[in-house]
């Protein structure tokens, strides 16, 4: 008889009775269980997590920064209550205590009271960090902690966030307040510059005027030394001439009586003190005529000397405090030589006031030495005859004499005057000298202090440039990346919808070895009549082995039904997965066939053994890297972990590479596994006294 032929009346057996049309009803649907029932309590938990009781605790007392008020507790209870992730209920904190521990709520979330101050605290001073507490029980529900420690870490990064949101616009707005104290530094370094530039150049007039003073002054100095020298001399000569005259006056007047004799006996000696009298007036008037010459010219050099001073003292120092600031040495000898050149200025002014004019006591004196040259020439000519005029020579000796004394008085007069004019216009040489220096030194000073703000002013202008100066809108701009600079742009290549749908994968080839596993429960693995029969170990194999993968094949359809339209299961590629899962449960069959036709009774523990070793090393949970190494090392050699990975992508889609591959292994497994069940099958047409008496039965 044929191995179909042999499967089907082994099915037929079901036919008879309730009770046996029961028993293949339930094996039908048992895969359910294990499939459909299992995924179905767990198809989509995230969306059933309001459910789920969890205290919320606000003892934030907020606080104010920069006159804002945050209330941070607040605005983080209000996003919880709106997002709905658990069911939330606002209670006290011993409360919340109090139903985590006694399993009221799964967890509680505290806000403490000082919670806004610390975020607060970030766009300050003594930054804090803010800190949300969480209170678990893995008493209660280990999962559950672990979802809300997920949860938890959005909300903490949220709050982060807006933290540094605070922080990050006080920074740029700090940005734009450096920017613009900087540009109005630039502003103020170029006006500086300018202001340097425009004293610079003072400063070279200055130094030029000086040099130009100090050779004035220089010239104004020899020329008083030698008007002194002069006035000296006119001095000491108009005094010679005073006391000659009075001399001569007291011995005419004296002798009045007796001069008449007296002339006519020392006419020659009349004659030649006139001669005297003569030369040394117009000697005089000669030292008077230089004076007159060389007046004005020292007046004009004082007056220039004094007027340069005072303009340069005006402008370098009066009228820019920076330099006056910088420079004080330098222009307080400027002020001594500006007060000294006008002294000098003034005595120049008394000299030529001596000088100028018709009126002038020089003039005066120059004519009265004129007129006593005329006279005592007149004398003189007239000597040898005074005898004769003697009245008249007793006359014009007294105005003689008065004129003498008013010379003498002046050249005096004039001689003080002009050692005062010299020793101030040493005085000043040596001032405008030390001036001449200090300007020098002022003009290298403010060269260096010129290349200096160019420098400054070149550099900030550079500073303003670099210094961000942002607006609101892209302040806001960037505040929003610094405070989250890097955002998961995730893209999730075939991605599954739900739990359900990740875990069908593993869930699905579960459900079919135990459904082959306990459809050999009440199937023989071996056709016991072909045994005894003595037919053929293949076709013996072949008849225990289709009646159950024909069951197989009827699960799969009844578990993908459910699946599909109970469960909304969508599969990427639907009719590739039904047969491949037909592929599965056939190779699953295969295998539990051979275990239970081989070892017998300890085969239904081997077949046990087997799925939860599979389970284990399938990586239909965690990746099996994760698993310790034994599992590891056992993962390729097991059937199940190519189905999952096959199932894997007929389900959620990518490529179908590893369903190929997974198909060969099936295919070896199944032919393999078919090709030990005919071994054990020749093996068992020989009766022995422990297949009549086994140890063990189940």
């Amino acid at each position: 008889m044929r191995s179909p032929k042999l499967a089907a009346l082994e099915l037929k057996r079901f036919g008879r009775g309730k009770l046996p049309r029961a028993a293949l009803v339930a094996i039908l649907l048992l895969p359910l269980l294990y499939g459909a029932l299992y995924l179905y309590s767990f198809w989509d938990p995230y969306s059933r997590l309001d459910k789920i009781p969890v205290a919320l605790v606000n003892e934030d007392r907020g606080a104010t920064t920069d006159g804002k008020k945050i209330n941070a507790g607040d605005d983080i209870t209000k996003g919880l209550l709106d997002s709905k992730t658990f069911a939330w209920h606002r209670v006290s904190d011993a409360e919340a205590r109090k139903g985590v521990e006694d399993g009221t709520y799964y967890l509680s979330l505290t806000m403490p009271g000082d919670f806004s101050s610390r975020i607060a605290s970030s766009s300050g001073d003594s930054p804090e960090t803010g800190a949300l507490r969480v209170r678990t029980n893995d008493a209660n529900n280990y999962i559950v902690g672990q979802i809300s420690r997920t949860v938890f870490s959005e909300v903490r990064t949220a709050a982060s966030t807006k933290s540094s949101r605070t922080f990050l616009d006080k920074i740029f707005i700090s940005f734009s307040d450096i920017h613009d104290a900087t540009a109005k530094a630039a502003k103020g370094a170029g006006d500086l510059k300018q202001g340097v530039d425009k004293a610079k150049k003072g400063s070279k007039d200055l130094a030029n005027g000086l040099k130009d003073a100090k050779t004035g002054s220089g010239d104004l100095a020899a020329g008083l030394k030698k008007l002194d020298k002069g006035a000296k001399d006119l001095q000491s000569g108009s005094r010679k001439v005073a006391n000659g005259t009075q001399s001569l006056a007291d011995k005419v007047n004296g002798t009045a009586d007796k001069v008449r004799p007296y002339l006519a006996n020392n006419g020659r000696s009349i004659r030649d003190t006139a001669r005297l009298v003569s030369d040394s007036a117009t000697a005089v008037r000669h030292n008077l005529d230089d004076l007159v010459k060389r007046a004005p010219v020292v007046r004009g050099a004082a007056h220039l000397a004094d007027d340069e001073l005072a303009k340069a003292h005006q402008e370098e120092c009066v009228a820019n405090p920076e330099a006056a600031a910088e420079f004080p040495t330098v222009c307080a000898k400027l002020k001594e030589a500006s007060v000294t050149a006008g002294d000098v200025a003034t005595i120049a002014d008394d000299v030529h006031e001596l000088t100028k004019g018709s009126t002038g006591d020089l003039k005066t004196l120059d004519a009265r030495l004129a007129k006593l040259t005329r006279e005592a020439d007149e004398l003189a000519r007239r000597a040898p005859h005074l005898d004769e005029d003697v009245e008249d020579a007793i006359r014009k000796i007294n105005e003689l004499n008065a004129g003498a004394k008013k010379v003498a008085a002046g050249a005096e007069k004039l001689h003080t005057g002009i050692s005062g004019a010299k020793t101030g216009s040493v005085n000043l040489d040596t001032g405008v000298g030390k001036l001449k220096k200090g300007a020098g030194d002022l003009d290298g000073g403010l060269f260096k202090l010129a290349d200096g703000s160019g420098t400054l002013a070149s550099g900030l202008k550079d500073g303003v440039d670099r210094i961000p100066d942002y607006d609101e809108q892209d302040r806001d701009r960037r505040t929003e990346v610094m405070a989250d600079p890097v955002q998961l742009a995730s893209q999730s290549l075939h991605k599954a919808p739900n739990y359900g749908t990740g875990f069908a994968p593993y869930f699905i080839p579960l459900s079919l070895w135990v459904g082959a596993m306990v459809a050999y429960m009440i199937i023989q693995p071996l056709n016991r009549r072909a045994l005894a029969a003595g037919g053929s170990a293949w076709r013996i194999a072949l008849a225990g082995w289709l009646p159950v993968a024909a069951i197989g094949v009827l699960q799969v359809a009844a578990l993908m039904s459910v699946l599909h339209w109970g469960l909304g299961l969508q599969m990427d590629r639907a009719a590739g997965t039904v047969g491949f899962l037909a592929l599965v449960t056939c190779c699953f069959s295969a295998i539990i066939q051979w275990l239970n036709a081989r070892f017998g009774a300890a085969g239904r523990i081997l077949v046990l053994a087997v799925l939860m070793l599979q389970l284990t090393s399938a990586g239909g949970t965690y990746p099996v890297q994760t698993s310790p190494g034994f599992f590891n090392a056992v993962h390729p050699f097991l059937p199940m972990s190519y189905v999952v990975e096959a199932l894997r992508r007929l389900i959620s889609g990518g490529g179908i590479g590893p369903v190929w591959q997974a198909c060969a292994v099936l295919a070896a497994f199944t032919l393999g596994a078919l090709a030990l069940t005919a071994v054990s099958a020749r093996k068992k047409q020989v009766w022995t006294l422990d297949r009549l008496h086994p140890e063990l039965t189940l």
